[in-house]
């Protein structure tokens, strides 16, 4: 069932393509905004590449054993699945689908924000 609520934008043509760093996250574009992409378990997650606390950059933190983006800054973490901030603070960080097709990947961003912050 296709989801109407989403606009599917295609961020590499495979894994290969994505430049993982040390610590398993990745930079992309997902049409004019960048985002992070990491890699936990063989699965890959989406999410804003700025922490929604103190704008620390995500691509300069980690995924924790449990997997969990960890933010550079303060080391609040973040739930890749679900957005929830596990450390208790109260945030939420912003997160998107990702599906891998035969030609690609692609994160499903919501309709309604592709121009406003996320």
């Amino acid at each position: 069932m296709v989801d109407d609520r989403l606009n599917w934008i295609k961020i590499a043509e495979s894994e290969a393509e994505l430049n993982f760093h040390t610590n398993n996250i990745a930079e992309v574009l997902a049409g004019e905004r960048t985002i992070c992409i990491a890699k936990f378990q063989q699965e890959l997650f989406a999410f804003s590449n700025k922490c929604p606390h103190a704008s620390g950059l995500f691509i300069d933190g980690y995924v924790d054993a449990m997997g969990n983006v960890v933010c550079p800054i303060h080391r609040y973490k973040f739930c890749m699945r679900n957005g929830r901030n596990v450390t208790g603070e109260g945030y939420f960080l912003k997160h998107w689908k990702v599906e891998v097709r035969d030609d690609g990947i692609y994160v499903g961003l919501d309709k309604n924000k592709l121009f406003g912050f996320f």
